[in-house]
């Protein structure tokens, strides 16, 4: 893909004065992170991280990641209810990676007390990245797909005004119209609003529960304004005041406070530092009750890497989603390759290839944030460790992929204005809502794209490493 900003990135000066209108405009706007001094504080905040211009994505890329987002949502929704299948995919993990193991047991359990909730949500977020074929074209490749606290939907929301604002202050106006309107945090909480009003209770709260140190909250507040605007309440609160005011009464409904909840909204409780054994008494209690969980504990697995490493094997989309042919290969057409660790021939087969081609893969253990994977120099040394040990199986190895690199500018506070050689990665948002077997809402609701220096392998917005973008359809 050409650089259509390419002369711009060549003046200094004007990328100076540029930068600076565009920081103002981000602040204007509320593309807003609270400080990493102060993250439990809005007394003062910065703006988010940010590309000074939109990166060019190709059309065809954004429409193929939007037209296969609903098949992702009736996928996870279909594994999410299939407990043979997570069971037998997680049977090897559990037995070595502790944070997921604790989950599945909590899932045994809601499973064999009987899961009291009839209505399901699902808000995820599925990942790509542009592939760099042989011949120069390129191609869809998932990432990952997130399916808790998926996050950025309300900067999302607020970062194309500034970069209509960068390119109408350099006359560009033709240019500025073609950057797509999006606001994942308007559909998001649509989901929430389905959801809060099919559980059937006109007083019920959201409970959103939050993290103690938030520097991310106006992306979360621009849901619960969303909310509000519907007449429905949210309570932010942490795992820790759910086990020490949270309770349910004799048909399993949840009181916070004494206030009853509908659905609960996780922000919180995806990385095994979330947790303290009373967290884990929290979210049990959670889970046992019959508000509508996002996600629910099932779904939390469906996100693993290692059922998204399952779900690539011939035949087990068939399995899941049996008569959608045309869903089965929309899906299969995004994966890229994916191979288990497990002890066995197949395994030593896949250590065997990374080892020889260090280059060609990335070594993925079971966990969400950003920053976890291992590249290079250092995957061949944990792979040499790992290879004649059991701890292998809680990772899984996937194909690298490898998109075209190109020149923007990173906006982060305290940092120099200078032209860095970029990529991006797209994620869709999606949203789903069951009520017993039948799905009464399945749709995407927005995009969103960051973009990161091509020295830093792994890690998201929220990790340091990406900063938010806009795509300009080519």
């Amino acid at each position: 893909m050409a650089n259509s900003w390419g002369s711009l990135l060549q003046n200094e000066q004007q990328l100076e004065e540029l930068a600076q209108q565009a920081v103002d405009r981000a602040l204007a706007e509320g593309v807003l992170l609270r400080t990493s001094q102060e993250p439990s504080s809005s007394d003062v905040v910065c703006y988010a991280p940010f590309t000074l211009f939109p990166s060019l994505v190709p059309s065809a890329l954004l429409e193929q990641a939007y037209a296969v987002q609903m098949d992702f949502n009736m996928l996870v929704d279909a594994v999410s209810q299939n407990a043979a299948f997570l069971e037998q995919t997680l049977s090897s993990t559990i037995k070595r990676d502790d944070f997921t193991a604790c989950l599945f047991d909590i899932h045994k359990q809601v499973l064999k007390e009987g899961i009291a909730q009839t209505v399901f949500l699902g808000l995820n977020r599925s990942d790509y990245m542009f592939q760099q074929n042989a011949d120069g074209s390129p191609a869809l490749k998932q990432i990952e797909i997130n399916t808790i606290s998926a996050s950025f939907g309300g900067l999302a929301s607020r970062t194309p005004a500034v970069h209509r604002h960068v390119l109408s202050v350099l006359s560009k106006t033709k240019e500025a119209a073609q950057i797509l309107s999006n606001n994942p945090s308007k559909g998001l909480a649509l989901g929430i609003a389905k959801a809060w009003e099919l559980y059937g209770s006109a007083n019920a709260l959201v409970l959103l529960i939050a993290q103690e140190k938030e520097r991310n909250i106006f992306d979360q507040r621009a849901i619960e304004n969303e909310l509000l605007a519907r007449n429905i309440h949210v309570i932010r609160r942490k795992f820790e005041d759910v086990s020490e005011k949270g309770s349910l009464d004799q048909d399993r409904k949840l009181f916070v406070d004494g206030q009853e909840i509908a659905v609960v909204y996780f922000r919180d409780g995806y990385m095994p530092s979330h947790y303290s054994q009373q967290n884990w008494e929290a979210r049990l209690l959670l889970e046992r009750s019959c508000a509508v969980k996002c996600p629910d504990i099932a779904t939390q697995l469906a996100g693993t890497k290692k059922v998204q490493q399952e779900l690539s094997r011939v035949g087990v989309l068939e399995a899941l989603l049996p008569g959608q042919p045309e869903a089965v290969a929309r899906l299969r057409a995004t994966f890229a390759g994916l191979y288990s660790l497990d002890m066995g021939e197949e395994g030593d087969q896949a250590i065997t290839e990374a080892l020889a081609a260090p280059s060609r893969f990335v070594l993925k253990p079971q966990r969400e944030g950003g920053g976890n994977n291992l590249y290079g120099e250092e995957m061949v040394q944990a792979l040499e460790q790992l290879k004649d040990s059991e701890e292998r199986v809680s990772y899984i190895l996937m194909e690298k992929i490898e998109p075209e690199p190109f020149g923007n500018c990173l906006l982060r506070p305290g940092s120099p204005v200078q032209v860095v050689q970029c990529i991006s990665e797209l994620g869709i948002f999606g949203v789903y809502v069951r009520q017993g077997k039948t799905l009464v809402m399945n749709k995407h609701v927005g995009h969103l794209l960051r973009t990161k220096a091509i020295e830093h392998a792994d890690g998201g917005v929220a990790a340091g490493v990406a900063v938010l973008d806009n795509p300009y359809p080519v």
